[in-house]
């Protein structure tokens, strides 16, 4: 598992250039199959568009890549906005830029640059979540502990809090970021006097969107 970044919904954002009209629509997506469901949606409402440039990525490691221009000249639509797309480190998305041609030529540069436009003009108004890997465990304690450990994890940069139950003990699950999970846990032990039980840890992300966390 890795950090990436994605959309969280669908959206469609409408460009003017040179009098053709550039309307991006982006939308998350895990599989091929709901990439090709949303190009074919994209396509039926826009059937009389001059173009539909199709655009999807999906994996952490770009597992699934596909793009066409449509009719546009090669390299001048579908590849551009893949490029900044995987520049920007965004995956499991499709997008799908509809122009309506209005009777300027746009020349090859002109084209590339309209389409990339487009693309990020969607991604702004939908606003682009990160995935970040954290490591998840849960810890049972005694209610004498419980007061040392929350003071512990709440001035902890990389330590989240996502929920605390109160039975016969306390049972508390932590988010860690990866790089510093080892030197968390340790030194919880190390003020605990190891009189903490630990679950075993699990890879999960956490999405953020501007820096903040957004769902656990």
């Amino acid at each position: 598992m890795k950090n990436y970044k994605t959309v969280g919904a669908e959206e469609a954002f409408e460009i003017t250039i040179q009098k053709s009209r550039f309307i991006g629509h982006v939308c998350p997506v895990a599989t091929e199959a709901e990439a090709n469901d949303f190009i074919e949606r994209i396509r039926k409402k826009h059937w009389h568009a001059t173009h539909n440039v199709p655009i999807f990525l999906i994996g952490a490691d770009y597992a699934v890549q596909r793009y066409s221009d449509d009719g546009e000249p090669s390299g001048t639509a579908g590849i551009p906005v893949m490029e900044m797309l995987k520049k920007e480190g965004i995956t499991d998305i499709c997008l799908v830029i509809t122009r309506y041609f209005g009777g300027i030529k746009l020349g090859t540069g002109g084209l590339v640059r309209a389409y990339t436009d487009s693309a990020k003009a969607v991604l702004e108004s939908v606003g682009v979540i990160e995935k970040r890997v954290y490591q998840s465990v849960d810890m049972v304690f005694d209610y004498t502990l419980h007061g040392k450990i929350q003071n512990y994890c709440m001035n902890q940069a990389p330590v989240i809090v996502a929920d605390t139950s109160f039975s016969d003990r306390v049972c508390m699950q932590l988010r860690i970021e990866p790089e510093s999970y080892d030197q968390v846990i340790a030194q919880i032990i190390d003020m605990t006097a190891n009189k903490v039980e630990m679950g075993e840890p699990e890879q999960m992300y956490l999405t953020f969107k501007e820096n903040q966390l957004i769902e656990i």
